[in-house]
């Protein structure tokens, strides 16, 4: 059971960001990360199988932590949580959606690019927050940015984040992991390359600060 969502950035420094397109697939690619210890798992709303692709990561590899991404409406955090998630992460943040979650019991990880955004966000009280699209909105020097006045908000960069970069994200002293979709490439999983991706999720296992 997570109960805070910081308790996403305990068992390593990075959350893949998973996109499934045959829910074939979902069980096996579970299984595969958490091989190389990779123990969090963001499926995203993104394909018209992501909820399935949850119920069944929920219920054959039930040692995972296993949450639903690209969340943005109320309807979807509820069927995110009808299909087992047990944490939600979203694009951006909108107060109805951070109450909606709310009464559901659903943690909420919810993204963020702005110093305004951030503080809707922590008048809510959230304080572990995406930074997305990390990249796009101004990367490592943005992160440092915010660090002066929001040195209580611990941050997740997603977006832009790499095997090269990823440890210059990770040694800033506002972030707590990163998120990433190379460990789960596209054409790994076409050809259903399982041992590729554990290889991926050992080598970012590895990245500490």
């Amino acid at each position: 059971m997570l109960h805070d969502t910081l308790d996403l950035a305990v068992p390593g420094p990075v959350i893949p960001v998973i996109v499934i397109d045959r829910v074939a697939d979902a069980v096996p690619l579970g299984r595969a990360l958490m091989a190389g210890g990779v123990r969090v798992l963001e499926v995203t709303l993104r394909t018209p199988v992501a909820l399935d692709a949850i119920r069944a990561l929920r219920r054959e590899v039930p040692e995972a932590l296993v949450g639903a991404g690209t969340v943005r409406t109320a309807s979807e955090a509820e069927a995110a949580m009808q299909a087992g998630a047990v944490f939600a992460v979203s694009p951006g943040y909108t107060p109805a959606l951070g109450r909606a979650c709310g009464a559901l019991g659903l943690p909420l990880l919810p993204g963020v690019a702005t110093a305004g955004e951030v503080m809707a966000a922590a008048d809510d009280g959230l304080r572990f927050l995406k930074f997305f699209p990390a990249a796009a909105a101004g990367g490592i020097p943005m992160l440092k940015a915010l660090a002066g006045p929001f040195a209580d908000i611990a941050l997740c960069p997603t977006g832009g984040i790499t095997p090269d970069n990823a440890l210059q994200y990770l040694s800033l002293p506002n972030v707590r992991v990163v998120g990433g979709s190379w460990l789960t490439p596209a054409d790994a999983l076409a050809a259903g390359d399982w041992s590729r991706i554990t290889a991926l999720a050992a080598a970012a296992q590895a990245l500490r600060r």
